[in-house]
């Protein structure tokens, strides 16, 4: 492979979520997979859509 592209990067976004660069494969609580291509992952635990960021953080105002 002549590039990185299966590398996965994490960004933290301050006092916002987890920003995934690449794609990623997320087993879900119920046993289900989900395939997602540069998702946001909530860190703030006030998303109706978790592991996914909703834009809750904003209305809780979290600090992280």
């Amino acid at each position: 492979m002549a590039q990185n592209d299966s590398l996965l990067k994490i960004k933290v976004i301050p006092n916002a979520p987890l920003a995934l660069e690449g794609t990623v494969e997320i087993l879900l609580a119920d046993g289900t997979s989900v395939t997602k291509e540069n998702p946001y992952l909530c860190r703030c635990g006030a998303s109706a859509n978790k592991p996914f960021c909703d834009g809750a953080h904003r209305k809780i105002e979290f600090k992280g």
